[in-house]
């Protein structure tokens, strides 16, 4: 059986990594990446068409997609309509993470808990009304911006240059045509990936990224540095005012606005003391939260995906380890901003846990950096303590100029 893996970064790695560990499975990937190339066979093929016919020439039983802009571009709908099995929502669905004012309008009309908020399509209105806000106060880019669209404004003079930045220099294009300013919330975060079928959703362990560039959540937001799992103060009861406020009112939502969802749905969560209130969307699995999750997970990936795709999720059991996993980003210097690339990395051959590339190319025989977030580091233990002592230990055996690492991941968890 062949599966395609679509993406070249972190988490297509630890999709392609746990897919290799069915023997009976051939993998493909497109575009891949240096690490990824020694679990999957990969291809450079990098537009909806190219990747379509990819699939269809090499007969793939299952396409599995990475990253966002895909499901935005619609390749689940190309895929389908050529009768070909894809995980994944299609155009329609992943709207809930290509458009965040789509997402905050549905949960506010269907009373999700989130964020009090405002849309602006006119950059001199939002700096008009940022003068009657309270801070701090979030900003966020309408589309996609690679998990970097996001800003926490703590003063006035913040906020103008988030609006000037979004709406004005266009730093993510089209992303900031429009954006939402809201209420800052406080709490503690949680990531939750949930399998949809259509019909069920079934709930993956949860987890906890770290977004910040720099150690105690100082710097600039980025695609994450570093991830635990499963989240340390998601508890049962938590859960269930999730499943009761958010699940089973968004199932209302998609039935109501003919939306059928199929795929994992990303909630990133933050848990207030008025309960559990939605963040974000995504459309996809999450980067980096699926390395810490799926070294966790006892289920074959591929009976999963096939659950979801044919409709078959209420008949899944879901085994996991009674562990915990911590994820170690390492990254180049200057990431999320300017960075350069293309230097040697050393010390991968002494590492001794596991390591899912994200930012790397295999060139005669090495790997060199090829990106921001180049390697992440990932160790699994009883405890939390013992999997960040692991990984922090053998992150000193990798070497690469610049290379640049959060070193209060799992810091203080029992």
């Amino acid at each position: 059986m062949k599966i395609l893996v679509v993406g070249g970064g972190g988490r297509e790695h630890a999709l392609v990594w746990k897919f290799s560990q069915e023997k009976s499975l051939e993998i493909l990937c497109a575009p891949g990446n240096g690490g990824i190339s020694l679990n999957a066979k990969c291809f450079d093929a990098r537009t909806v068409h190219d990747i379509l016919e990819l699939a269809l020439k090499e007969r793939v039983d299952l396409t599995v997609v990475g990253p966002e802009a895909y499901l935005a571009e619609g390749l689940v709908d190309e895929f389908e309509a050529k009768g070909l099995k894809v995980f994944g929502p299609n155009r329609k669905a992943a709207k809930i993470e290509s458009s965040k004012v789509f997402a905050k309008c549905l949960m506010e009309k269907y009373g999700v808990p989130t964020a009090r908020f405002r849309v602006f399509d006119d950059a001199v209105q939002a700096e008009r009304h940022i003068e009657t806000c309270e801070f701090p106060i979030v900003i966020k880019a309408d589309g996609l911006a690679q998990g970097k669209g996001t800003y926490i404004a703590l003063n006035h003079h913040e906020a103008l240059r988030a609006i000037d930045s979004l709406m004005r220099k266009r730093i993510f294009g089209e992303a900031g045509k429009m954006i939402i300013i809201e209420e800052f919330l406080s709490g503690r975060e949680v990531s939750l990936m949930v399998l949809s079928d259509g019909e069920d959703f079934v709930p993956l362990l949860s987890a906890m990224d770290y977004k910040r560039a720099h150690d105690h959540d100082r710097g600039p937001n980025t695609g994450g540095m570093g991830a635990v799992a499963p989240a340390p103060h998601y508890s049962e009861e938590i859960f269930e005012m999730v499943r009761r406020n958010v699940l089973e009112k968004l199932s209302l939502a998609f039935q109501k606005e003919g939306i059928i969802y199929k795929g994992i749905l990303y909630i990133g969560l933050m848990i207030t003391n008025q309960g559990p209130k939605v963040l974000e969307f995504n459309a996809r699995f999450g980067d980096p939260e699926t390395q810490v999750v799926l070294p966790l997970m006892k289920t074959n990936l591929s009976e999963i995906c096939f659950a979801v795709v044919e409709g078959k999720l209420s008949k899944l059991k879901l085994d996991w380890l009674d562990e915990k996993c911590v994820c170690v980003v390492l990254a180049s210097a200057g990431y999320p901003g300017d960075y350069e690339v293309g230097f040697t990395i050393e010390g991968l051959e002494l590492v001794e846990v596991l390591i899912f590339h994200a930012g790397t190319k295999l060139v005669d025989g090495r790997f060199i950096t090829s990106g921001g977030r180049v390697l992440n580091v990932c160790a699994t233990a009883k405890t939390y303590t013992e999997a960040r002592e692991r990984v922090y230990r053998e992150v000193q055996k990798i070497h690469f100029k610049g290379v640049h690492y959060r070193k209060d991941v799992a810091l203080n968890m029992n």
